[in-house]
C-alpha cells in the first residue's frame, strides 16, 4: 500500500481532536489484569490507520486512531508509555499511554528529515531515539528526543550509512545497533528507490551518548543488494537480523543472520525449500529468550518459520496468508497477517474482521 508524505499542515490538524482516547474503564482493567499485551499498528477496512493494544487471546483492548499507516512501537517501561511511528517517509509518531492516564501526544519531525518507522527508549526511558532520513544529504541519522520535555528534539548523530531502518538498545544500555538498509529514498519521489544499483547496506554499533562508530560491517561485495532491515537480540545477547533482497528475482540469497560484537556478519545456511519460501523478503524478526528460538516472517512469501537460536536449525515453517507481526508469546510466537488474522503463541487463532495487521508487533510484559 503507497501513501504519499503527509503535509505537515495535514498533520497538525489530524493531530488533534481526532486523537482523543475513547477507552472504557472495564476494558482498561482488563488491560492491566493482562499477563502481557500486545501492541501493533493497523489499517481499517474503511481506510482509516491507527494502532491497538491487544490481550494474549487476540482481543483489541484499545486502539488509538493515526493520520496515515504506521508501522512500529516502541516501549518505555519505567513511564509505561509506547510510541508507534509512522511509515516512511512518515513525519509523526505518536506516543500513548496504556493506562488511560494521559491522552496521545504527537511528534513531528523536523524540516528536512522523515523517519524509518523504528525507534528506542533509553534504559531510564528520559530520551528516544528514532532512526531518520536526512533526505536532501542521502544520509541515514538517530533523531535524539528528550522524554521529559514533551518529546522535544535535542539532537541527532550519523548511523554511518544510508536508509536506516530497525535499532536496538544492546545490554550494556549504551550501544545502539542500527541496521542501514543501504537504500536512498527522498519523499520528492514517495517510495521510489533511487540507487539499487549502487546501494551499501550495513550493520553498525554506535555510542548513543558521544554518537561515535564503534563499529560497521558491510556484506561482501557480491550481496550489497541484500537490504538489511530488522533486527533482535536472542538469550545470549546476538543479534539477529533479516533482508530483503532488491536483485534479480531468480536469485536465492540467504536472508537471515547473526551479529556478534568484533565479528563478521554471518548468514545462516537454510533447507532451499524455506528459503524460496520467502520470494527474497524478510518482513520482522523476533526473539524468544525463554524459548530460545527467533522466529522470521515474510508477507510476500506467506511464511513463518523458526529458528532455534543456538543451533541456527529450523525448528517450525508456517504457511500464514500475509504474515509479518510476530513477536513472543509463552514458548512460541504471537503473530498478525494482513488478512486481518491474530495466531496466539499456543497455535489458536482468531480474526478481526474491521482491520488489516501492519508489519510489527511488540510483546509488553507486566513485568516490565
Amino acid at each position: 500500500m503507497k501513501t504519499p508524505l503527509i503535509d505537515r499542515r495535514d498533520f497538525l490538524k489530524a493531530a488533534g481532536a481526532s486523537f482523543a482516547v475513547a477507552m472504557t474503564p472495564p476494558a482498561w482493567a482488563n488491560t492491566l489484569a493482562a499477563d502481557a499485551v500486545f501492541a501493533t499498528a493497523f489499517v481499517k477496512r474503511d481506510g482509516g490507520f491507527g494502532a491497538a493494544v491487544l490481550s494474549e487471546a487476540g482481543k483489541v483492548l484499545h486502539a488509538i486512531d493515526l493520520p496515515d499507516r504506521g508501522h512500529d512501537v516502541t516501549f518505555d517501561p519505567v513511564s509505561k508509555r509506547s510510541v508507534v511511528f509512522a511509515r516512511q517517509p512518515g513525519t509523526f509518531a505518536v506516543v500513548f499511554d496504556h493506562t488511560g492516564r494521559d491522552a496521545p501526544q504527537t511528534i513531528a519531525s523536523i524540516t528536512g528529515r522523515h523517519f524509518f518507522g523504528h525507534g528506542v527508549f533509553s534504559p531510564d526511558g528520559a530520551l528516544l531515539y528514532a532512526t531518520e532520513n536526512d533526505f536532501d544529504n542521502a544520509a541515514g541519522v538517530v533523531g535524539v528526543y528528550d522524554a521529559r520535555a514533551k518529546f522535544s528534539r535535542i539532537g541527532e548523530f550519523p548511523t554511518y550509512g544510508m536508509g536506516p531502518h530497525e535499532l536496538l538498545l544492546l545490554g550494556d544500555g549504551r550501544t545502539i545497533a542500527v541496521a542501514n538498509g543501504g537504500i536512498e529514498t527522498h519523499p520528492d519521489y514517495g517510495h521510489a528507490e533511487l540507487n539499487i544499483a549502487t546501494m551499501k547496506p550495513s550493520y553498525v554499533l554506535v555510542d548513543r551518548v558521544t554518537g561515535d562508530l564503534i563499529e560497521k560491517h558491510e556484506l561482501p561485495a557480491a550481496l550489497h543488494q541484500l537490504s538489511i532491515r530488522h533486527m533482535d537480540t536472542d538469550q545470549t545477547g546476538a543479534v539477529w537480523f533479516g533482508c530483503q533482497y532488491r536483485g534479480p528475482g531468480t536469485d536465492r540469497p540467504l536472508l537471515v543472520g547473526r551479529a556478534a560484537r568484533g565479528k563478521a556478519l554471518a548468514l545462516l545456511d537454510m533447507p532451499q525449500d524455506v528459503l524460496s519460501g520467502f520470494r527474497n523478503y524478510i518482513g520482522s524478526v523476533a526473539a524468544n529468550p525463554v524459548a530460545g528460538t527467533v522466529a522470521v516472517s515474510s508477507p510476500e512469501g506467506n511464511s513463518l518459520v523458526v529458528i532455534d537460536a543456538g543451533s541456527g536449525g529450523v525448528v517450525s515453517s508456517s504457511a500464514l496468508v500475509e504474515v509479518c507481526g510476530v513477536a513472543p508469546d509463552g514458548a512460541g510466537f504471537m503473530a498478525t497477517t494482513g488478512a486481518g488474522e491474530i495466531i496466539e503463541g499456543g497455535g489458536a487463532t482468531r480474526s478481526e474482521p474491521d482491520y488489516v495487521w501492519d508489519n510489527h508487533m511488540l510483546r509488553i510484559g507486566q513485568a516490565a
